[in-house]
């Protein structure tokens, strides 16, 4: 049976739903067939700072529960979560236009096992204690750092949600969370979910237009901490809230990632690599392997067989498990797309495969884009170096590995990147030189819970996804004591 979406959704503010001031609202649609699947709380600045107190409320006695308590509580919300995966892959499918068995294999098993791992993370977590000479002990504590905003793409609501909900309680904060006002469904459903195990206030949601709520929420002094995913053009906004009030803030922001491919690469696992890194979630990922270096040696060939895997594609109704790729996000995103395509042509670039609207059948109101290979670029190119956001590729061909590397790095991005290659001592050259948060090697796209992820250059501050990000969420407290019964001897 599909998903029955309520007619309005409202705030969840101190542990109840409720309208927005005035009873302001926003219509979320499917963007693969622009139907209506809901009326959502447009909130106000008054609706942002009842939020934010019933947060602070909530956290002066949440902040004082035991580690057990929290880690146990973030293994039942991990529990709700599977237990209501096929509603939330729906959701997330219906809402984002992403295909159903990325949101089944991907988003929703991701987001529950963010839970329980940093819920493992908890338990293990310890402060510290030296002696720093025989008559002084030092102890070294983390205390939660308070009520924190954060703030959710459209691209992966329900797991951005799940990489930034899971330590900022696991640490014992509370928090007020703002999902995109394009894709506000998964997370309200998450609400939903973890208001049946959590104490009011502890986590509130928020939804709106971004101009409006999501400025209030940068705007608001109740905030110890702001958490921001998305594009660097905000993320300057965000940065700027928080050093206005001296606040940490960390930002995983937009990227133009290097995908490198050696001639001794192991060609057909290479080949779905290039799709994986770019063609996964249509392309909307701020680490996709948007640059595809090939080794000249091999570039022909592996050129002619990309292509024929770009054709094969099956560009389908999101809903069928059996479509590789689905809508982009929305029409605007979709012209956006085609426009750089026409920039890439003018720049002198060629379409290789793709470069056009696809045309799905019963979906004739999607916005859904063929996926296309741009070939013959520079990477001086705008193509080269600008975020497309979508399923669109640029192949450059290289000589040798200090070429690619000074490719790779030529970029004011430094978010992901991959290097595919069967000489390990090659692999990790590349891997440590090119300026990036993370390469992976011989794979992309893989997002476990325990590898920390961001960036470096304008793709962010900060790092997701790893038991560091406890100490991110948290204050370090230092108790100096002297045991000496002796007095120092200065006055």
């Amino acid at each position: 049976m599909s998903f029955v979406f309520e007619k309005e959704y409202g705030l969840l503010i101190n542990g109840q739903w409720v309208s927005a001031e005035n009873h302001a609202a926003f219509e979320t649609h499917n963007p693969a067939n622009n139907e209506l699947l809901a009326m959502c709380a447009d909130a106000s600045a008054l609706d942002v700072d009842k939020a934010v107190k019933a947060a602070q409320k909530a956290f002066e006695s949440w902040s004082k529960t035991s580690p057990q308590q929290r880690a146990e509580l973030l293994l039942k919300a991990a529990d709700l979560i599977d237990a209501n995966a096929a509603e939330l892959a729906e959701i997330e499918t219906r809402d984002n236009g992403k295909p159903l068995r990325e949101t089944t294999l991907v988003d929703v098993p991701l987001s529950s096992d963010h839970f329980r791992y940093f819920a493992g993370c908890l338990r293990a977590e310890e402060g510290s204690a030296v002696m720093i000479d025989d008559n002084t002990l030092s102890i070294v504590l983390h205390e939660p750092i308070g009520v924190v905003g954060q703030i959710i793409p459209w691209n992966f609501p329900l797991l951005m949600a799940a990489w930034k909900i899971a330590p900022a309680l696991a640490a014992g904060n509370t928090l007020v969370i703002k999902p995109s006002s394009t894709t506000p469904l998964s997370i309200l459903y998450l609400g939903k979910l973890l208001n049946q195990i959590l104490p009011p206030g502890v986590v509130n949601v928020v939804t709106g237009r971004g101009a409006q709520s999501g400025q209030a929420m940068l705007d608001h002094p109740g905030f110890s901490k702001l958490a921001f995913t998305g594009s660097t053009e905000v993320g300057y906004n965000v940065a700027k809230a928080a050093a206005n009030r001296l606040i940490p803030a960390t930002l995983e922001l937009g990227g133009k990632s290097a995908n490198i491919y050696f001639d001794d690469c192991q060609m057909d696992k290479a080949i779905e690599g290039a799709q994986i890194g770019i063609l996964f979630n249509q392309g909307q990922v701020c680490c996709a392997g948007s640059r595809i270096f090939v080794q000249e040696g091999i570039y022909d060939k592996f050129v002619e067989k990309l292509a024929q895997a770009f054709r094969k594609v099956k560009v389908g109704d999101p809903m069928s498990m059996q479509t590789q790729m689905g809508s982009q996000i929305n029409q605007k995103q979709l012209q956006k797309i085609l426009k750089y395509v026409e920039i890439g042509k003018s720049e002198g670039a060629r379409v290789l495969t793709g470069g056009e609207v696809a045309k799905v059948e019963g979906c004739e109101g999607g916005a859904f884009m063929q996926p296309t290979l741009l070939v013959d670029v520079t990477n001086d190119m705008r193509v080269a170096q600008e975020e497309i956001f979508g399923p669109v590729a640029v192949v450059i061909k290289f000589k040798n590995e200090d070429e690619v590397i000074a490719m790779a790095n030529d970029s004011e991005y430094g978010l992901g990147g991959a290097v595919w290659t069967r000489d390990i001592n090659r692999a990790l050259r590349v891997a440590k030189s090119v300026r990036t948060g993370r390469m992976w090697v011989n794979t992309y796209n893989e997002l476990p819970a325990h590898t920390p992820f961001g960036g470096y250059k304008k793709s962010g501050i900060g790092r997701e996804t790893h038991k560091m990000m406890l100490a991110h969420y948290s204050q370090t407290k230092n108790i100096y004591i002297s045991i000496s019964e002796a007095k120092r001897g200065f006055f």
